[in-house]
């Protein structure tokens, strides 16, 4: 995910947390007697935050301290590239080495006629100037379930279609099925496991059709927002000519971050396997390390890997999950502890949550753990 994206989306669904706060505010004995949002000014603030991380960004790549191009590229053979501006003007570009970090975009609309009916992508309704009446999700992953808590807590009314039987279908199975039931108190409707069948205009609005429950059900909304995960942006490279491996549009890499073009590295969402930025960062300096100093090289590790999932409460982990343990043949014991026995939980009345360890019978080394809570990723 692009760092400014990251941003936007956050500075979003801390706005509806305050606001969310406020509306609780009779839990602590506050007298707010009225509560609302002037969503353009919700948004104005976004983008302002935006445009300045962003612009200090920009001012780091224009300091001079390497060149930078702004250029359509594709390889023309395994050590040049042939770069075309926005002008149409071509040029060609020679390396001895090269590293890919092109990122990602919207995956393809995952229901036949959502093309004619129209949709948002998560970029989309990160820049709406007003809420739609109602909002129906497709998909059920970070993105998608960030949204709907978002726009649910902006007097949207969401709908929330899930092909997979639970929503953030690679978390902890104890933490999204907690997730679930907070979305669902909070008037998200949520269905899943579903097959989405067609989407379609309706007068005014737009509707979606899905198999739920061996029925078939239709559900109407303003909007459709297309959340059904990203894919890597490699379209159009020219890698499958120079020889670089790719696995449905993902770059191949091993853990030193070398593609199957020895000369050539990957780093980011193009490659993967997990679209965070932190991780995109190491692999990045994992590539330029490797690149620069052959004799010290370095390696991915991934068993500590960490993710924030910033609905509230949030979905954090680091480690493996019981999911994937299973999934390996990785022996596990498995201990948990609830925020509802915590005296600080009890406090801010925020007692949806549980601390989750997962360790190594044999040896006691702790293999995961996460966290599903007010403050998670903290």
């Amino acid at each position: 995910m692009h760092p400014a994206g990251l941003h936007a989306s956050k500075a979003l669904l801390y706005a509806a947390e305050a606001l969310h706060l406020a509306r609780q505010g009779k839990t602590w004995g506050l007298r707010i007697p009225k509560t609302g949002f002037d969503f353009a000014r919700v948004m104005a603030r976004k983008m302002a935050m935006v445009e300045d991380f962003a612009g200090y960004r920009r001012r780091q790549l224009d300091e001079g301290l390497f060149d930078f191009l702004r250029a359509r590229a594709r390889f023309v053979d395994g050590h040049t590239l042939e770069l075309k501006d926005a002008a149409g003007k071509s040029r060609r570009l020679a390396a001895k080495h090269f590293v890919i970090s092109t990122g990602s975009v919207p995956a393809a609309p995952p229901c036949p006629g959502l093309e004619e009916a129209g949709f948002l992508t998560s970029d989309g309704a990160l820049s709406l100037r007003a809420p739609p009446p109602s909002l129906v999700i497709l998909g059920g992953g970070p993105v998608a379930v960030e949204l709907a808590q978002f726009f649910c807590r902006m007097d949207v009314k969401v709908t929330l279609i899930q092909r997979s039987g639970q929503v953030l279908r690679d978390s902890d199975p104890d933490a999204a099925a907690a997730l679930e039931t907070v979305l669902r108190r909070e008037g998200v409707e949520i269905f899943a496991p579903t097959r989405l069948m067609r989407a379609f205009r309706t007068g005014r609005g737009k509707s979606v059709e899905f198999e739920y429950g061996n029925r078939l059900r239709r559900v109407a909304a303003a909007e459709i927002l297309a959340a059904t995960g990203r894919t890597p942006n490699t379209a159009g490279l020219g890698l499958a000519e120079i020889g670089v491996r790719t696995e449905r549009g993902r770059i191949v890499t091993n853990a030193a971050m070398r593609t199957s073009a020895p000369h050539i590295y990957a780093a980011g969402d193009c490659t993967g396997p997990h679209q965070i930025v932190h991780i995109a960062v190491e692999q990045g300096e994992v590539a330029a390390q490797n690149i620069l100093h052959p004799r010290r090289r370095r390696r991915m590790d991934y068993r500590l890997l960490t993710s924030v999932v910033f609905t509230d409460p949030q979905v954090a982990a680091v480690g493996l999950t019981e999911k994937e343990a299973r999934a390996r043949g990785i022996p596990y014991w498995a201990v948990s502890y609830p925020f509802a026995d915590h005296g600080k939980s009890l406090i801010m009345e925020a007692k949806d949550g549980f601390v989750k360890l997962l360790a190594d019978p044999k040896t006691g080394e702790i293999l995961g753990g996460p966290v599903w809570g007010r403050w998670a990723a903290s």
